[in-house]
């Protein structure tokens, strides 16, 4: 009786639909309890052979900044599905996921708190020179040198945050909170925000005292802090980073630092990841992070409840929301790349076509 129980049971896992975990070596998928609920999982690093069970794969995780290109898509002719857990989608091929008819979503806003919270750490840390503040004690250098230099307050600042979206708005939030004085640069003007909206990030460089990067990587945004908007921000401005590397030409960005003609810099992103450059080791005035502002235990229970959805598989909205890069059958185009049901509701993994 218990070995015909343990055949029906391994039989009605098969049925489970086969969902590849795909990922750099370095990056890991955790709690994924909720979803070996309703699917199978094939952890595969990006560096693994390919197994004969890769060609029944409907559905493809790509964990964190995981390339996802044509290449890859070859391998899995049953794939149906791209689920990015990261909020951006520069590193899938959306022309070619586009091409081949799969659906492509992103994390949404699963992780905007938490990033928020992040920035604004960073912002703290380079402002008051915490971890500086901790090396100095932890050398041994409090009883030689005595008291530390000042730091600077954050109330009262002039931040100006590129791409008030989700985590824009959410740090947005927390500075105002800390008394600071909020603008923004964004794609377009946000109807709804009370902040006042420049559409040039150079002009927002100039009134501000502060960066804060957070928008989507694209072709327009590459580079999108270059060497005219660290002049305008000038020799005491702070520039912080937990976007994407490559919206800050880095190498500008070093030299300002060398140089001394930008204050300081807080950077969780980097143009060559896990590359930095080591001019930054020493200084004092950039705290460096190793793209972990979304690293939560909440961060990823919440990605988690997005991929997983309800309690059958064909569930179509999902507990919170999710942008579907990609459009299929049964889906409303809402511009700017996003689509959703037409029950009002967005798409997650317990959603795509069947088929």
């Amino acid at each position: 009786m218990a070995t015909q129980e343990k055949t029906t049971n391994n039989e009605v896992e098969d049925q489970r639909p086969l969902v590849l975990v795909y990922r750099l070596p370095s990056f890991n998928l955790p709690n994924t309890d909720r979803l070996k609920t309703h699917f199978r999982l094939l952890d595969q690093p990006i560096t693994a052979t390919v197994t004969a069970s890769s060609s029944s794969v409907r559905a493809l995780i790509a964990v964190g900044p995981t390339p996802v290109a044509a290449e890859t898509l070859d391998l899995f002719p049953s794939l149906r599905i791209v689920v990015g857990s990261s909020a951006g989608v520069d590193h899938i091929d959306l022309a070619e996921c586009r091409r081949r008819g799969i659906a492509v979503t992103t994390a949404g806003d699963a992780y905007s708190e938490n990033v928020a919270d992040y920035a604004v750490a960073l912002l703290l840390d380079v402002l008051r020179r915490v971890s500086a503040a901790d090396r100095f004690v932890r050398s041994g250098l409090w009883p030689q040198k005595g008291e530390y230099p000042l730091g600077y307050k954050l109330g009262g600042k002039r931040v100006g945050i590129v791409g008030l979206g989700s985590i824009g708005s959410e740090v947005a939030k927390r500075l105002v909170a800390f008394g600071c004085t909020v603008a923004y640069n964004s794609r377009n003007k946000k109807p709804s925000a009370p902040y006042p909206y420049y559409a040039n990030v150079c002009d927002l460089a100039v009134d501000s005292d502060v960066l804060v990067i957070c928008c989507a990587l694209t072709n327009e945004t590459r580079h999108i802090i270059n060497k005219d908007v660290l002049t305008a921000l000038g020799s005491e401005g702070v520039i912080i980073n937990v976007g994407r590397g490559p919206l800050v030409d880095e190498k500008e960005l070093v030299q300002f630092l060398v140089r001394g003609e930008i204050g300081g810099a807080g950077l969780d992103v980097f143009e060559n990841e896990p590359e930095v450059p080591k001019e930054l080791f020493s200084m004092d005035n950039v705290v460096l992070s190793p793209h972990c502002a979304i690293m939560t235990a909440e961060s990823f229970e919440s990605l988690m409840e997005i991929c997983g959805g309800g309690s059958e598989f064909t569930t179509v909205m999902v507990s919170k929301p999710m942008k579907l890069w990609w459009p299929t059958a049964g889906y409303e185009d809402l511009g700017e790349g996003i689509v959703s049901r037409r029950s009002n509701g967005f798409v997650g993994l317990q959603g795509w076509p069947k088929g």
